[in-house]
């Protein structure tokens, strides 16, 4: 395993800054709150960290809307902060990711301040700008994500500018040479920093359809999406023009030839389109992303034969590239909640980590996590992410799974002296890092004991994986590596169950952290989510 890069297999803690630990009193987490508490994630057993955007930015969509991609925006701290935690940070043996969002820039940006200003300035082809219909309507039918037209008027220029996302959020003209070079510039930047790596924001968006072509209808019994829900009107279009386009391939290859000049220096796409899998697929084969994600395991669908099929689904087509998992990011409902309903049941969020984390590939974990945190109740009057407050109530949007860590069960949960900026809930700081330290069988400690043991099991880092035909509610498969077979068992309800074993000899294998099931003749045996972990021969 010497030779295997960092990443294959690695764990990747995901930390949004803004509510991991607040160091300055003003309610907002920040970086020099993420360096105190660096020996806590290092202490965890994960491999890397991904910070979640600190850049200077309006904070529109909460720094994912980006004025200056070289700065640190004031509320997270300045550049001599992210340069010490960097250097913290690679002390204590952990890589540092950093989120990028090349598609798209705040209105704030000061390349789109000189593109609206007329069509002759030298950034007036930096954005997507379109000229009106005859009628004055936008030039096509593009929907945002955040609800509504994708399009917005500039009176200056007397045209639209597209906005897949918020209408702060304006799409950055990747057909121009010029913007391309730039954006490979900012990453250059950080590269130089010292940073190992990037989560790649949306990566599929960077392009659009030259044509601007209308996106076709889509039948409303196939309006499930992955990240937006069916109520909104972006689900009733087939998106086949305003992303994932072909011209996203070659840039791809640029930027993984610009990491490829910094050793160890890696790019994680998160990718939604049509076909997520397929398109991972693609954006990781040779010469281009390192690995891919998608929103295929952030969904509801909580069966074995959903995971089974998706798992499956990616393993077929992805021949060459690296897969990474994750079922909870900042973006979703957690899933602790998302598939185990309230409260928050310690055994699931236990075996879910075990389940996660035996996946072929790397995994993305989500502050959090690691303490079984169930979807925080945000009230209406409380929300401060745009998308929640437009989709109220049928969805209630993002800001149930960003409440800040709990890391005592004090008023604020240590996580401020101040007023934070959403609120905590009290079975959150039931939860606390301090209530769950010293507890044996706390999800906190049986998180740290099985990214221990699972950093011991080369099959589990390196494997290759085989679903097997299991029967609802127990999701079964094989791992293999260098001569070794393990049978990996997850029990996904809450009642005991058991299941036939395949033929061979088997030896359970002592598994610390989640609840253990175990063998009793030709069964395997599992309690209420419970796994169990056998070797061959």
């Amino acid at each position: 395993m010497t030779n295997t890069p960092w990443w294959r297999g690695a764990v990747i803690y995901q930390i949004y800054p803004r509510s991991f630990l607040d160091a300055n009193g003003d309610g907002v987490g920040d970086l020099p709150g993420i360096i105190e508490r660096l020996d806590y994630i290092a202490a965890l057993g994960v491999d890397a960290i991904w910070i979640s955007p600190f850049f200077k930015s309006p904070m529109a969509d909460f720094g994912y809307d980006i004025a200056d991609y070289r700065d640190v925006d004031p509320l997270f701290g300045n550049l001599d902060d992210f340069d010490r935690l960097l250097a913290k940070a690679h002390g204590l043996g952990l890589k540092v990711m950093i989120d990028q969002v090349l598609s798209h820039t705040s209105i704030e940006h000061d390349w789109f301040r000189e593109s609206r200003q007329d069509r002759t300035n030298p950034k007036a082809d930096w954005y997507v700008w379109a000229d009106p219909r005859e009628d004055g309507t936008p030039p096509n039918n593009w929907m945002s994500l955040f609800g509504g037209v994708a399009w917005q008027w500039e009176p200056r220029r007397e045209q639209y500018f597209l906005h897949n996302f918020l209408a702060d959020q304006p799409d950055l003209n990747f057909h121009n040479p010029d913007v391309e070079q730039a954006t490979l510039d900012n990453v250059r930047f950080w590269l130089e920093r010292g940073v190992d790596g990037f989560r790649l924001d949306a990566i599929n968006f960077c392009y659009h359809d030259r044509q601007l072509r209308d996106n076709p209808p889509k039948p409303a019994d196939k309006r499930v999406g992955r990240g937006f829900s069916p109520d909104n009107p972006y689900a009733y279009q087939y998106h086949y023009y305003n992303n994932t386009q072909p011209e996203n391939l070659p840039f791809l290859g640029k930027l993984r030839a610009l990491l490829d000049e910094f050793p160890g220096a890696v790019a994680l796409g998160e990718i939604s389109s049509e076909d997520s899998l397929a398109t991972t697929a693609e954006y990781t084969s040779a010469g281009r992303l390192h690995m891919g994600y998608s929103f295929e395991l952030l969904v509801d669908d909580y069966s074995v034969e959903y995971i089974r099929s998706t798992v499956s689904r990616l393993e077929a087509a992805m021949t060459e590239g690296w897969p990474c998992w994750a079922i909870s990011n900042h973006d979703v409902e957690r899933a602790v909640t998302r598939w185990g309903g309230h409260p928050a049941n310690p055994r699931l969020a236990r075996m879910l980590v075990g389940m996660l984390c035996s996946l072929r590939g790397s995994i993305c974990l989500y502050q959090g996590e690691e303490l079984g945190l169930g979807e925080a109740d945000v009230p209406f009057e409380a929300l401060q992410d745009p998308y929640g407050i437009t989709f109220w109530p049928n969805f209630k949007g993002r800001d149930g799974c960003r409440t800040p860590l709990p890391w005592t069960d004090a008023e604020q949960a240590g996580f401020t002296t101040g007023q934070p900026w959403l609120p905590i809930s009290d079975e959150h700081r039931a939860r606390s890092v301090a209530g769950q330290e010293h507890d044996p069988h706390s999800v906190l400690n049986a998180f740290r004991q099985f990214l221990a043991w699972r950093h011991t099991m080369p099959t589990l880092l390196l494997g290759d994986i085989q679903f097997l035909g299991s029967a609802e509610p127990v999701l079964m498969f094989e791992r293999r590596h260098a001569g070794e077979t393990l049978l990996m068992a997850f029990n996904l309800s809450g009642d005991a169950v058991s299941a036939p074993l395949p033929a061979g000899e088997w030896t359970a294998l002592n598994v610390p952290g989640p609840d253990a099931g175990g063998i009793d003749g030709d069964q395997v045996v599992l309690p209420a989510h419970a796994m169990v972990c056998l070797r061959l021969g």
